[in-house]
């Protein structure tokens, strides 16, 4: 690699040597992702993996991928770049743990349009930090340089991921019934979605990102937006060790109205009552500012909820303790009825 040096593509935009750097600054926080499986390091043309099948009847592998999306605005203005990789890998694994898979493998992807290889390395060690509290080994990714396809100063950042799970442990909702309970996993604000409206209502480019404001408990504007999403393998994982679980949803963008209704079968209905959400102050100002109906809040954001579990009533206090025992403040939100609006919020 020391001799791998290109004047004339450098002087077109790209500069190989910054890449090499890049991966020099990271290794180490790649090493910290280790867990095992590892067959091969980084630098190869495809990350190898040896998965543990110990214990599995019928392993089926589930993948999953994402993006952070425009929530990277946030990051450019505030030249913050060390948690917009949690946010990578938490659209990615809480999505495949939906189904009941633990997640084995990560690989990030990062379009730039200038290589600054510490700034590089500030974004890949968010992304290990988000590798490390899903249980995920980083195993490979990409940088590309995009010199003219976008400024200097900015990149995106996406990423995919693999995990597994025992076929007859696959969480499909098939044995969901009236009377089963909603229990919500808090979010830690905004997570990954609709910050192209965020970035309306705040005209984002000219506000004030860095003052404390008093509605937001004393955080700035943009430390509350900029919160990385919540990572809920762990929780999780320690829930279905011990409680059969009906229906899991990660409330992503389209909010409650889209993603709650992917857990539940036609015929039933989720019942969420709003007197029991936990809604952080941060939409209350999203929504003020933006003079933005409830229904559209709803329908757009989390709203304090990051991920909804369905259990059968008698199993729903002891969901509840286990989820808290890990870390979790978890508490129920409604129940599931009959219906064919798939979620009604009263």
């Amino acid at each position: 690699m020391e001799k791998s040096y290109s004047e004339s593509y450098k002087n077109a935009g790209v500069d190989i040597t910054a890449g090499y750097k890049s991966v020099e600054l990271m290794k180490a926080d790649i090493k910290r992702t280790a867990t095992g499986g590892e067959v091969s390091g980084i630098g190869g043309f495809g990350g190898l993996f040896a998965p543990d099948l110990k214990g599995y009847k019928d392993p089926i592998l589930v993948s999953g991928t994402d993006g952070v999306g425009t929530k990277l605005k946030l990051a450019f203005l505030l030249d913050k770049h060390d948690t917009v990789g949690i946010d990578c890998v938490a659209m990615c694994v809480n999505d495949i743990i939906c189904c009941g898979a633990k997640p084995l493998i990560f690989l990030d992807y990062i379009a730039c349009g200038k290589n600054i290889p510490e700034k590089i390395a500030a974004i890949v060690k968010g992304v290990c930090d988000g590798c490390i509290e899903a249980g995920a080994s980083l195993i490979g990714g990409e940088t590309a340089e995009h010199p003219n396809m976008m400024p200097e100063e900015e990149y995106d950042l996406a990423g995919f991921c693999t995990g597994i799970v025992d076929r007859p442990k696959i969480i499909d909702n098939s044995t969901m019934r009236e009377g089963d309970v909603i229990i919500a996993l808090p979010s830690s604000g905004v997570h990954s979605n609709g910050f192209s409206l965020i970035r309306k209502v705040f005209d984002i480019e000219n506000a004030d990102l860095k003052s404390p404001r008093s509605e937001l408990g004393g955080k700035s504007l943009g430390e509350a937006l900029l919160a990385p999403t919540r990572i809920y393998v762990r929780p999780v994982l320690a829930l279905l060790e011990k409680v059969a679980v009906k229906g899991i949803s990660h409330i992503t963008g389209g909010g409650f109205y889209e993603n709650i209704p992917r857990s539940v079968p036609d015929g039933l209905c989720a019942k969420v009552s709003k007197d029991c959400l936990k809604i952080p102050p941060i939409f209350d100002l999203i929504q003020k500012t933006g003079n933005i109906p409830e229904r559209d809040m709803f329908n757009t954001y989390n709203m304090g909820v990051g991920m909804s579990i369905v259990v059968s009533p008698t199993d729903a206090e002891k969901a509840v303790k286990i989820l808290r025992e890990n870390g979790e403040e978890a508490y129920v939100i409604g129940e599931i009825v009959k219906g064919d609006d798939k979620t009604i919020i009263v």
